[in-house]
């Protein structure tokens, strides 16, 4: 059974960053000031707290980052947490290194993975990225499908003015090679950009979705995501991301996250409530001693946009 907060949420994922290194320079990155990799949490250190996790009843566990395949060991952490018996196992990367890793991962235990990738256009990945690996990130994604990783998903942040004229063009990307596309409204957080609203690349995507929705054969709604909505579209699947301001978004979110720090972050759109764990594990903390920092975190979580 798990543990649920004080709103009646149970916590059923678990997101951890494992690193804030990467080598891409995003236009919209939540900078979270970097972090050397002497200091990050080790492959064991994180083995640890993901089955603290799991004794609360935890049933999925996404790494993220930074780029989480920048690590070495990266293959030696998922092989570690699938030893634990989660449900799922995932990663959110950029897809750079997926040719590289994509087999050793899933013989490791991964299940599925999320790529970011917003445009299919060189010059505007360029942009976005500051690199030129469009094409090795291509080549990723396909060798992800190849070796079995399932779903694989493109996590497509919609932009005013960069990207908005190219979700047909991702969509018969998607569909064409077994993907399911994400579209992910732009949001706001405390330790993003100033600039990335203040030059209004916000995009409502709405009305992207009232187009969508009315050549879709179906739709679902995902109840433990968020209740977001996904269409179906011949042989092609889209699912909608849209947290701004939504207070369904918050209301069924299931989430607690790990930062690259150590730190149990009760909300994804706030830095004021973090809770350390990595300090107290490193000091000989012991396994209750660790769940009572885990049962804090989740205490402190509250819904960031609320019914009014």
């Amino acid at each position: 059974m798990s543990v649920k907060d004080q709103y009646n949420r149970p916590i059923l994922s678990f997101r951890m960053s494992i690193t804030n290194r990467c080598n891409l320079n995003c236009l919209y990155c939540h900078h979270d000031g970097m972090l050397p990799s002497k200091d990050e949490m080790t492959p064991l250190e994180i083995e640890k707290i993901t089955k603290i996790a799991k004794d609360l009843g935890v049933r999925r566990v996404r790494l993220s980052g930074g780029e989480p395949l920048i690590r070495k060991d990266i293959v030696d952490i998922v092989d570690k947490i699938s030893q634990i018996g989660f449900k799922d196992i995932s990663i959110t990367t950029n897809g750079t290194y997926l040719s590289k890793y994509s087999k050793d991962l899933k013989d490791a235990g991964l299940d599925r993975v999320n790529v970011s990738l917003d445009t299919l256009n060189k010059d505007r990945y360029k942009f976005l990225t500051k690199k030129d690996y469009l094409d090795s990130v291509k080549d990723g994604i396909l060798k992800a499908v190849e070796v079995g990783l399932s779903p694989v998903k493109i996590n497509m942040v919609m932009m005013k003015g960069i990207n908005e004229d190219e979700v047909w063009d991702m969509f018969r990307f998607s569909r064409d090679n077994g993907l399911i596309l994400q579209l992910i409204e732009l949001m706001e957080s405390e330790n993003c950009e100033d600039n990335i609203f203040s030059q209004d690349y916000h995009l409502n995507i709405s009305p992207i979705e009232e187009e969508i929705e009315k050549i879709a054969d179906d739709v679902k709604v995902r109840k433990d995501m968020q209740n977001r909505r996904k269409y179906y579209i011949g042989k092609g699947e889209i699912e909608i991301v849209k947290p701004l301001d939504n207070t369904n978004f918050c209301s069924n979110c299931t989430r607690l996250r790990l930062t690259p720090r150590g730190q149990i972050k009760p909300c994804l759109l706030r830095n004021d409530n973090l809770i350390d764990i990595i300090g107290p594990l490193r000091n000989g903390a012991s396994d209750e001693e660790l769940k009572a920092i885990f049962l804090d975190g989740i205490s402190k979580r509250e819904p960031y946009n609320k019914e009014k």
